[in-house]
């Protein structure tokens, strides 16, 4: 294991120990810290807010973190793909209910979800939006779909997204009997 794996493995420890929603709340102060809304953060901006949040690391720590997740060599932190790093490896077990759910929800078999596919399984004709006239069935379905979409709202997830999204669920759940239960409830599987 290299340094920053090891700076990873600490962090996330540290995400952990602070219950189910360590590394969400993660999630959600550096995404409060990026004020230009570029999804990244430099050295500096990572090491001060991990460190208003109590997680220690030291400078060249926070340097090994932003180098390893920057992807255009503009000396700044991707934060998607760091706080993807952070979560925690998931099981097989819920590596395939939260397959099975998205099966469920492609309908047309073609490994995206849509609009069009959600229609086929659920309805939002009772929404209080669509009740009221506010918004249409169609808008209610597609700010569904786009809890699960990546950061680039597109009208399409794919099982990749679904199992980001599923990833970031799971960490805060502790067993895989509870995340199975929890999604198989949820999705009527």
């Amino acid at each position: 294991m290299d340094t920053v794996d090891a700076t990873v493995e600490k962090l996330r420890a540290q995400c952990l120990s602070r219950g189910a929603l360590g590394i969400q709340g993660l999630a959600r102060f550096f995404r409060r810290l990026d004020r230009n809304r570029s999804r990244s953060l430099d050295s500096g901006e990572l090491h001060r807010g991990l460190a208003e949040l109590g997680l220690v690391l030291d400078r060249a720590e926070a340097e090994g973190v932003c180098r390893r997740w920057d992807r255009d060599s503009s000396g700044m932190l991707d934060l998607e793909e760091f706080l993807r790093a952070l979560r925690p490896p998931m099981s097989q077990a819920r590596e395939a209910v939260i397959a099975a759910a998205f099966a469920k929800l492609d309908r047309s078999g073609d490994g995206v979800v849509t609009v069009d596919d959600l229609r086929g399984v659920y309805s939002g004709r009772a929404h209080p939006k669509v009740r009221s006239g506010e918004w249409t069935e169609e808008e209610v379905l597609r700010r569904f779909l786009d809890n699960f979409d990546s950061s680039e709202k597109d009208g399409q997830v794919t099982l990749a997204e679904f199992q980001d999204y599923y990833s970031g669920v799971s960490a805060s759940v502790d067993t895989d009997e509870e995340f199975v239960a929890m999604m198989t409830s949820a999705w009527q599987l």
